[in-house]
C-alpha cells in the first residue's frame, strides 16, 4: 500500500520582490529579514507545522542561493521527516524541455509528480510573502464540511483598496459565485489572500487543462480559479480576521515590524500557544550600556547599545555606538551605527555601516517624509547625509 500525506502544502516563494528594491537586489523577497529574528518565510512555515501539516514543497527561482542555506534541512520549524518535510524545488530540465515557472499555476503544474509522490487528498497553495498566524487545519476541516473542490482564504479589506486584491463574490453560505481579479469597481471587500486549498484531483485537472491553454498566463488568480467557477466547480470562501500583511512594499514591511512593538502588539510574535521558529543566529546576550536609551523598541541577542532607541526593531548583532540615534526604523543583522550618526524612519539591510556623524532619513512627521532605505553590506560615510526616501545599494561617500 503507497504511503501517502493528506494535506501537502506548496509554498510559492520565487517572486523578485522589486517593489522592497534594494532589500532584493541580492535574495528573494521571502528571505528578507523581518521582527529582529525572523525572515518573512519563518511565518507560513511555521503556520504548516503548528496546523500538523509536515509535508511542504517551497517554489523557488529568483535569487535562491539564502534562501535555500537558510532553509537547509528544515529541522528549526520542525520539517526534517523522513517521509516529507521541507524540500526546495527550483526550476528544472525535464525530457522534453527546461523552462522557467511562468506563472502561479505553472510553477505548480511544473512539481505536480512531487505532489503525486505523498498522493494526497488535498493541496494547500500558499504564498511566501506575508505576515500571519492562521491554522490551516481549520480551514481544511472547513473544505471538508462544505465538500468544496477549492477554498480561498479571505479576508474583509478596505473598500478603497479593494481595487488591490482578487475580490470574492459570495453567496451567504460562502459559496463564490464571482471571482474578480482586481476590478475597478469591485462589488466588494472580501479579498483573497493568495492560500487555496484545491481536493487534489480537481487541481490536477484544472493545472493539466491551463498547461494546454495557449492562451492562458499560467496564474490562479487569472486563469485557474475562474476556470473553475466557470466549470461549476464548489468553491467555497474560509474568512479569516487575524492579522495580515503583505509585506511587498516598502512601507508595508516597515508597518509590520512596527505592529510588534508596545505592550499590545498588534501581531504577537511572542505567543506560545503559536510559536514562530526560525534559524536564529547564534549570539550572545544583548547588551545595554551605561549611556543607553531604549523605549519601545525590540532588540535581538548579540546587539551592542550605547546610543539612543526608540520604537525601532534591531536583529542580532546591530552596535548603535554612544551619542548615536535610532528612531523609528527597521535595523536588520550586522550593520553598525557609529558615534553621533543619526537613523530616522528607515530600513537598514545586514551589514551596513554608518560612520560617525551620518545622518539618513527624515522624522516620519516632517512634511513629504518617506521611509529610506539603505541596501547590505554598504558603507555611509562620516558627516554625510542621506536624504528621507533615498534608496541606496551602494557605498556612499559624498564623491
Amino acid at each position: 500500500m503507497q504511503r501517502k500525506k493528506e494535506c501537502v502544502a506548496m509554498l510559492l516563494a520565487g517572486g523578485q520582490g522589486s517593489r522592497l528594491y534594494a532589500l532584493t537586489n541580492n535574495i528573494a523577497k521571502p528571505a528578507v529579514a523581518f521582527g529582529a529574528k525572523y525572515r518573512i518565510i519563518d511565518f507560513p512555515l511555521s503556520n504548516c507545522i503548528n496546523s500538523g501539516i509536515d509535508t511542504v514543497g517551497v517554489l523557488t527561482q529568483y535569487q535562491p542561493l539564502e534562501l535555500n542555506e537558510y532553509i537547509g534541512n528544515g529541522q528549526p520549524w520542525d520539517l526534517d521527516r523522513a517521509f516529507g518535510g521541507v524540500h526546495i524545488l527550483s526550476p528544472y530540465q525535464g525530457k522534453k524541455k527546461s523552462s522557467w515557472y511562468e506563472g502561479t499555476a505553472n510553477a505548480i503544474y511544473q512539481n505536480m509528480q512531487f505532489m503525486k509522490k505523498y498522493n494526497p487528498d488535498y493541496v494547500l497553495i500558499l504564498s511566501g510573502d506575508h505576515i500571519y498566524k492562521m491554522d490551516y487545519a481549520e480551514m481544511l476541516k472547513a473544505h471538508k464540511a462544505t465538500g468544496a473542490d477549492c477554498t480561498i482564504a479571505a479576508i474583509e479589506v478596505p473598500m478603497k483598496e479593494a481595487s488591490r486584491f482578487g475580490i470574492l463574490n459570495t453567496n451567504p453560505d460562502g459559496s463564490i459565485y464571482q471571482f474578480e481579479e482586481k476590478p475597478k469597481q469591485p462589488k466588494s471587500n472580501l479579498a483573497s489572500m493568495g492560500i487555496y486549498i484545491f481536493t487534489a484531483s480537481k487541481l490536477f485537472k484544472y493545472l493539466e487543462e491551463d498547461e494546454a491553454n495557449p492562451d492562458s498566463s499560467k496564474d490562479f488568480g487569472k486563469d485557474v480559479l475562474p476556470a473553475m467557477l466557470n466549470a461549476g466547480e464548489k468553491m467555497f470562501s474560509y474568512r479569516f480576521s487575524g492579522y495580515w500583511k503583505d509585506v511587498g512594499t516598502i512601507s508595508s514591511l516597515w508597518e509590520s515590524n512596527m505592529d510588534l512593538l508596545g505592550e499590545n502588539p498588534a501581531f504577537d510574535v511572542g505567543d506560545a500557544d503559536w510559536k514562530i521558529h526560525s534559524r536564529n543566529p547564534l549570539a550572545p546576550p544583548e547588551y545595554i550600556g551605561e549611556t543607553a536609551k531604549v523605549s519601545n523598541s525590540m532588540i535581538a541577542l548579540g546587539c551592542e547599545i550605547e546610543g539612543t532607541v526608540e520604537n525601532s526593531v534591531l536583529a542580532s548583532n546591530v552596535v548603535v555606538e554612544e551619542g548615536a540615534t535610532v528612531k523609528d526604523s527597521v535595523i536588520m543583522a550586522g550593520t553598525v551605527i557609529r558615534k553621533g550618526a543619526t537613523v530616522t524612519y528607515s530600513i537598514i539591510d545586514e551589514d551596513v555601516v554608518v560612520e560617525d556623524y551620518a545622518t539618513v532619513g527624515v522624522d516620519k512627521d516632517s512634511k513629504n517624509a518617506a521611509i529610506t532605505v539603505l541596501g547590505r553590506q554598504i558603507t555611509i560615510g562620516s558627516g554625510l547625509t542621506v536624504e528621507g526616501g533615498k534608496i541606496l545599494d551602494k557605498d556612499y561617500r559624498g564623491e
